[in-house]
């Protein structure tokens, strides 16, 4: 599977700290200590890196308890606002977290914790520059909230223990609450021996994890979802857990060294000799707060459940949830994960004396139920729009959904079969609320719509709206992580994407680091998008832009209500821009004479001539 350009990693670069982290990443592999974290957390470019990141996070339009979004922010200009943040963290006290409580599938409700957004962006800053420490010390099944893994290499990863190593015991164990019950000291203790031991970044975390919540106070333990910095904290709290597990097996130390058969990673022949062993075979697949352990024999499965219980406990103290843990032979019964129930079938005929067994997943009963009322709720949108336009934003968003229940879902090998039962609810609903709507003939408008479900038969228009049958879907196998795709490493990067390319980033991080005093950081940050996003040519002329003639051009202008957005911005050629603001038949003849502009570039120039109430340049001053 092609591995997708991340934006953030464009963004590293733009603001030329990607090398700064390879090389905390590359230093936390030796096991260096870091005590110097601060200075690198408050440069200019990784506070620019910050706000850049945030500014398109849609919780960043949420308002925290002083009321402030990413609106008020972009309005700050670039080095008060890192001077501001550096000013913060000298002593840092957070502001209160606002606290929501959204719903849950099974009724009950999470509580979120909204930092306010200078918060959020501080929290950023620190985190961008925390990761690639903690990265180096994750273990490869950990695969929640990390760069370039998914649930579906955790699936993958559960897939082929089972199927190939026929690791058929599965402990289930619920941590109770564990978001709301990290334990402070025990993280930072944790922190600390995984290098990062700044001291004063230390104690600025401390006062992050107490900040005050709204209507509650401060809390002694738990760190709050909904903070930018929490998915992170949580992984270095249950990294002990992998390396635990992974002790009992996988890295226990052999008096011989085995030889792969393939690659230096390969431990087969390791594990065959350990087989012999009374060791307990077991591996750990984790997302998030969300694991399995998987294991070879019952007796090894039921020990392993009473140590880790215990090991939880002791070690980080989290208490498990009895009702929702337990061991589960998969031969038998299914194991829920991510929205999955997994289980084993037995393969050919009964008389044969060597069984095998072929892996067989479902899509959950919760998840089921929670598709058909999403799409019952989405219907009746559509069958009770206010206007046309209402109407085709339900459409579109319906689309959407089903699309995206496909991807996620499609790691199911009965997905269809799921997929058909929740289609016949579905498609019963359509017919009884939008029949007279409903018609089976119209034209796809939309390229990807048409290339994977254009064949199907149960595709329905709305007034010319394609609707996408959410009952044609098919199997794919769940892909493992490409091992050599790291977002720290130069030649991991190249698996994700190429640098940029088509850019002078002699000239690009020049721009960065010389913003225009008198302009918000949202204007500067913007020229840099501008920048690339063109190639660095000019917007009219496409003639490549030197550092002393790139001029950042507002359409609309500030006093008739234009912004600092990115679509009213404009990146031109000096001289083009003198042209574009000039009134003067001299000025015009001369930088036309300079210029000599083609017939569609004065077209160009025009429209937006026109944008600022000024008449239209006349091709007679044209040579």
């Amino acid at each position: 599977m092609r591995t997708k350009k991340k934006s953030k990693l464009r963004n590293a670069e733009y603001y030329d700290i990607q090398q700064e982290l390879d090389e905390l990443y590359k230093k936390s592999k030796k096991n260096c200590k870091f005590t110097d974290l601060l200075s690198i957390i408050t440069s200019e470019e990784n506070i620019k890196l910050a706000y850049r990141n945030i500014k398109k996070n849609h919780g960043s339009k949420t308002a925290g308890t002083d009321g402030k979004t990413i609106q008020d922010l972009e309005k700050w200009q670039t080095e008060t606002l890192i001077n501001h943040i550096r000013k913060k963290l000298e002593y840092y006290k957070p502001q209160a977290i606002r606290r929501v409580e959204i719903p849950k599938p099974n009724g009950k409700k999470r509580p979120l914790g909204i930092p306010t957004i200078m918060d959020r962006l501080i929290q950023q800053c620190i985190y961008q520059i925390l990761e690639p420490i903690a990265e180096a010390k994750f273990h490869e099944r950990s695969n929640g909230f990390r760069p370039n893994r998914s649930t579906e290499h955790a699936i993958a990863q559960v897939y082929k223990m089972v199927q190939t190593q026929q690791l058929y015991y599965i402990v289930d164990i619920d941590i109770k609450a564990f978001f709301d019950n990290v334990q402070h000291g025990k993280l930072l203790k944790q922190m600390w021996q995984i290098g990062i031991q700044d001291k004063k970044l230390l104690k600025i975390i401390s006062v992050m994890l107490k900040a005050e919540v709204a209507g509650i106070g401060f809390p002694e333990k738990g760190t709050p979802q909904g903070g930018i910095i929490s998915p992170l904290l949580s992984n270095i709290v249950l990294n002990e857990l992998d390396w635990w597990i992974a002790s009992q097996w996988e890295t226990m130390p052999t008096k011989h060294e085995y030889q792969g058969r393939k690659t230096r990673t390969d431990n087969s022949s390791k594990y065959r000799a350990l087989r012999s062993s009374k060791l307990k075979e077991c591996y750990l697949v984790r997302y998030a707060d969300d694991f399995k352990i998987l294991c070879k024999h019952h007796n090894d499965a039921k020990r392993l459940f009473i140590a880790t219980q215990k090991w939880l406990r002791e070690r980080l103290g989290l208490e498990i949830n009895t009702e929702k843990s337990n061991i589960i032979d998969l031969r038998k019964n299914y194991s829920e994960f991510l929205g999955f129930k997994i289980k084993v079938h037995r393969k050919g005929k009964r008389h044969e004396q060597k069984v095998k067994y072929t892996i067989h997943s479902r899509v959950s009963d919760k998840a089921i139920k929670r598709i058909k009322d999403t799409t019952s709720r989405i219907i009746k949108r559509i069958e009770f729009p206010k206007d046309e336009k209402k109407e085709v934003y339900a459409i579109d968003f319906y689309n959407s959904f089903v699309m995206g229940v496909h991807n996620y879902y499609c790691l199911a090998t009965c997905v269809n079969k799921d997929f058909d039962k929740i289609a016949f609810h579905v498609r019963k609903r359509l017919r009884n609320r939008l029949k007279s709507r409903l018609s089976r003939k119209g034209v796809i408008q939309y390229k990807y719509i048409e290339e994977k479900y254009g064949k199907s038969k149960e595709i329905r228009f709305i007034h010319g709206k394609a609707i996408i049958p959410l009952g044609y879907v098919q199997h794919q196998n769940p892909m493992w992580k490409n091992g050599k795709v790291n977002k720290y490493t130069p030649e991991g990067r190249k698996e994700i994407h190429n640098q940029l390319q088509k850019v002078n980033l002699n000239i690009l991080h020049y721009l960065m680091r010389n913003p225009n005093e008198n302009q918000s950081v949202e204007y500067n940050d913007n020229r840099l998008s501008l920048y690339c996003a063109m190639q660095g040519k000019c917007a009219i002329t496409k003639t490549i832009l030197e550092k002393d003639n790139i001029h950042c051009h507002h359409i609309i202008p500030r006093k008739d209500g234009g912004g600092d957005n990115y679509q009213n911005l404009l990146l031109i050629d000096k001289r083009v821009h003198i042209l574009l603001h000039a009134a003067k038949a001299e000025t015009i003849e001369k930088y036309l004479g300079i210029l000599n502009l083609s017939k569609a570039q004065l077209n160009k120039l025009n429209t937006y001539r026109a944008m600022l109430n000024l008449s239209a340049i006349e091709t007679k001053f044209s040579l």
